[in-house]
């Protein structure tokens, strides 16, 4: 009998508009595995899921940069708010809940977890994986308001700290905070306060009113609030570094480093790439040390669904268990 196996049949659940689906579909093309089926996010989340052939290989790409299914997910009219990051998270993996059918490279269990900051250090750190000290790691219970933001950080021993939106991305809702012996309080954020409304900025700004302050952490608290101690990053070339790694089958594959003026490194906050080789070069052997956490991290951030990447090695018929 003749076992082998036919095309691979690619399915991608997408805004099909975004530059990725084409990047995606240009390398399944060339890979020789045809033009992969694009399931739209917003018929997914309109029409209650999606069903999909047993053989097909079903990838999940994000559903941000897409007005209206930011609305679907997150309940705002204005794309520029800040707040509904918790509404979106539940909508999100109701959405996945939703996909039936196919083989699937993401499991609905690992997806929750990557996308709550709490169980996402919870989870690498009981793992033995390297992070900042955090009052808020695993809970998903509301942090409180400032006042108990406040009462955490000092509770932590925590003079310095990031405050972030548990479900939050692109450091939407994140204040880099510093609180002195004397009480006085610094935040740094790309969130601006305006008619008592909180809207991401493309300029990063400075509160030193703890008003100010109060006023934003209130307004980020119902959505879940992270907190870590903010660990001095490293420098290069005068300006602040850091490095995002992509972890591809189990090994650090591809890195880029970050710069900027500000404690937020995103590069739409006028962050730039910095030089790999010189990072490399300063870092001696401590970059090998460095990739191995990052693949340590990668290996706890995936369910039983991690053994079945390979293709052709997931029996056929099956299908992704939630």
């Amino acid at each position: 009998m003749d076992t082998r196996r036919g095309p691979t049949r690619w399915a991608v659940v997408a805004n099909g508009e975004n530059r990725r689906v084409a990047l995606f579909t240009a390398a399944a093309v060339a890979a020789g595995h045809g033009t992969p089926r694009v399931v739209e996010w917003r018929d997914v989340l309109c029409e209650g899921g999606h069903d999909f052939a047993d053989d097909e290989i079903v990838r999940l790409d994000s559903p941000g940069e897409d007005a209206r299914v930011d609305r679907l997910l997150r309940g705002v009219d204005d794309p520029t708010r800040v707040e509904g990051s918790a509404r979106w998270y539940a909508r999100f993996l109701d959405g996945v809940a939703s996909l039936r059918g196919g083989r699937r490279l993401d499991a609905p269990a690992d997806l929750a977890v990557l996308f709550d900051k709490r169980l996402c250090h919870a989870r690498l750190r009981e793992a033995g994986v390297p992070v900042p000290v955090s009052p808020t790691t695993g809970g998903t219970a509301a942090a409180g308001d400032w006042p108990a933001v406040r009462a955490r950080m000092a509770e932590a021993g925590l003079r310095r700290a990031f405050v972030k939106l548990a479900h939050g991305s692109s450091a939407s809702g994140v204040l880099a905070v510093e609180t002195t012996t004397a009480g006085r309080v610094r935040a740094t954020t790309s969130v601006e306060l305006a008619d008592g409304r909180l809207h991401n900025s493309l300029r990063v700004r400075h509160y030193t009113d703890e008003s100010e302050v109060a006023a934003i952490v209130d307004r980020l608290a119902p959505d879940g609030l992270h907190i870590e101690r903010w660990l001095p990053k490293a420098s290069l070339g005068g300006r602040s570094a850091d490095l995002r790694v992509l972890v591809v089958a189990g090994r650090a594959t591809h890195a880029v480093v970050r710069t900027s003026r500000f404690p937020l490194t995103n590069l739409h906050l006028g962050g730039t790439r910095g030089d790999l080789s010189a990072v490399r070069a300063l870092a001696g052997d401590r970059w090998a040390q460095a990739l191995g956490i990052c693949e340590r991290a990668a290996a706890h951030l995936r369910d039983a669904v991690r053994q079945n990447l390979a293709l052709g090695h997931w029996p056929a018929g099956e299908r992704a268990r939630e």
